[in-house]
Parts: structure tokens; C-alpha cells; sequence
């Protein structure tokens, strides 16, 4: 606290309020309000921002090489979730039209990728098919195992289809020898997104450079049950198109159902299931119209013979 106390007489300010949430301070003045917030590795990527004109970013006053720095407050007006959430994917699509950028690359790239993948595949295979082995031996399921029980071939459809996309999605990209990338914000939500008649995005510590779907990826994983998130990424794409490999690999993300660990209470973990499987089902009806039926089959389908 001293080494804030000493930001804020070096900036001349003068609080007349403290407030402390997390590891941010907010202060207030006799007009204006600040939050300080430690520096992290955001910094570059704000810069980087500015030279791009995407100023939908909170003003940082202090210097960038302080430990701590000094943005301005942004009050947000009231706005319906549905309309919010609709801003929010035009700003994110603004962000990546005006950071794309790309970049060469070599084969290991999307072969590393690739075998990332795979091998997360394979490993939900197994995980899977341990756990409904183990269910099935019971003589009466809890309801949670009930859950996974009943969906299980749904399950193992997901991660059939996710695998068969990734082998699809590697035979495009192998040779290539470019890659598009954009600043991510990396920690989309709808708690950072600020409309105060001008749109903001903030809590910019997770920015890094990468492929423009992991942005989109983060956000369907938050919001996806609450809103159509197939119009979201319509509306996005008539911003900024998606490369045939980059909506390859979006779907098969997707597609990989969330791990689950029965290790909390039964309602939590009956909770956790089946929101898991509502993903799932929502999941194959936005990438449905995308593959074909004709799938060949694979060492995952023998679970669903």
C-alpha cells in the first residue's frame, strides 16, 4: 500500500475514497475516479493497440514503467445482456481486423498443434471410457453417474467427430507456411465489456498474440448456453471471416467435451454434468450444418457400435 500511496502523490492525485477489490484499488477524487491495477504483461500489447487506433481501452495516466499503473475509471450505463453481448463480438471483431498480421512459420507450428490435440482426444477417449466402465458395474447410479450414463454416446459422438475434423483440419495446414494472427484479448466476457456510450474492453492481463478463434473459443466456453451463439459468429464473420482452417479448428474445440471431475458435492457435480452435455448438444447444432453425416469411421466409433 505505501508504494500506491507514493504513485498517487507522484501523479499529484488526491483521493477522498478507497475502494479494494481483488488486486485492484479503485480511488476516488473530488472529479475524476482511477483504478490502479499492478503492471503486467499487458503493456506492450497497449501499445501495440494505440499504433493500430484501437483506442476501446481504458486511459492509462501513469508511466509504463511504474510497478503499479493508474487507469481511468469507465461507469457503465445500463445495457440488456442480449444487446451487450452483440457489441461486444462487433468490438472483438474490430480488434482483430485492425491487429491481423501474419506471420511465417515452419512445419512443427501446426504439427505441435496437431499432436497437442490429438493427444487430448485420445486422452478424453480413455478418461470416458474408464469412468462409464466404472458406472456401469454399480448397482445404482447416482444421479450425476445417471447423467453421464444416458448421454454417454452423445459424449463419444463429440469426440468422434472432433477427431475425425482434426485429421481433416491437418491435411489443410500442414504445408502451409503462413499463419494469420491477431492480438487476443484472451479473457473475453461480458464483465469486460464496458458501454458507457462509447465501448470498452478491459482487464487486458491475458492479452497475448495468437490465432483470432481462441478469442471466440473463450467466449462460447463463458456465455455459450445464454445467447445464439451461432448468430454471434455470423456477426462476426460478416466483420471478419474466418479462414476455412481457422472455423475448422474453432468446431473441433468445440467439440472436446469439458473433463469432468466427480469430486464435489452431488448437486454440484449432477450440475456440472449436465451442463457439460447442454454444451454438447448445443455444440453439434452450430457445427452440424458444417460436416457431412458420411463420416468414415475411426478407432473412437467403437464405442458407439
Amino acid at each position: 500500500m505505501q508504494e500506491i500511496n507514493e504513485l498517487i502523490r507522484k501523479y499529484h492525485l488526491k483521493p477522498k475514497k478507497y475502494t479494494k477489490k481483488n488486486n485492484t484499488i479503485c480511488i476516488e477524487t473530488e472529479t475524476e475516479k482511477y483504478v490502479i491495477k499492478e503492471n503486467k504483461k499487458d503493456n506492450k500489447i497497449l501499445d501495440y493497440l494505440k499504433t493500430r487506433n484501437f483506442d476501446y481501452i481504458p486511459k492509462i495516466i501513469n508511466n509504463k514503467y511504474d510497478k503499479y499503473k493508474i487507469m481511468e475509471y469507465i461507469d457503465s450505463i445500463e445495457v440488456p445482456a442480449e444487446q451487450k453481448i452483440i457489441d461486444l463480438i462487433d468490438l472483438v471483431s474490430l480488434l482483430h481486423y485492425k491487429t491481423t498480421h501474419y506471420k511465417e512459420i515452419t512445419e512443427d507450428t501446426y504439427k505441435e498443434t496437431y499432436e497437442d490435440l490429438k493427444n487430448n482426444i485420445e486422452y478424453l477417449y480413455s478418461y470416458y471410457n474408464d469412468l462409464i466402465t466404472i458406472i456401469e458395474t454399480k448397482v445404482y447410479m447416482s444421479p450425476c453417474e445417471y447423467l453421464i450414463a444416458r448421454n454417454i454416446s452423445t459424449i463419444f459422438k463429440s469426440i468422434s467427430i472432433a477427431y475425425e475434423k482434426l485429421e481433416e483440419w491437418y491435411q489443410i495446414v500442414k504445408d502451409k507456411k503462413k499463419q494469420r494472427l491477431v492480438v487476443l484479448h484472451n479473457n473475453l466476457e461480458l464483465d469486460h465489456f464496458i458501454d458507457n456510450g462509447k465501448k470498452y474492453l478491459i482487464s487486458w492481463n491475458k492479452s497475448k498474440i495468437g490465432i483470432p478463434i481462441f478469442d471466440l473459443y473463450k467466449l462460447y466456453l463463458k456465455h455459450g448456453l445464454e445467447f445464439d451463439f451461432q448468430e454471434l459468429l455470423k456477426r462476426y464473420e460478416k466483420n471478419y471471416p474466418l479462414l476455412e482452417e481457422e472455423k475448422k479448428l474453432l468446431f473441433i474445440l468445440m467439440l472436446l467435451p469439458q473433463k469432468i471431475n466427480l469430486d464435489k458435492t452431488e448437486y454440484d457435480n449432477t450440475k456440472e454434468v449436465g451442463r457439460m452435455v447442454d454444451y454438447i448438444y448445443k455444440t453439434e447444432m452450430i457445427v452440424s450444418p458444417y460436416y457431412s453425416n458420411k463420416r468414415p469411421k475411426n478407432n473412437t466409433d467403437k464405442n458407439n457400435n
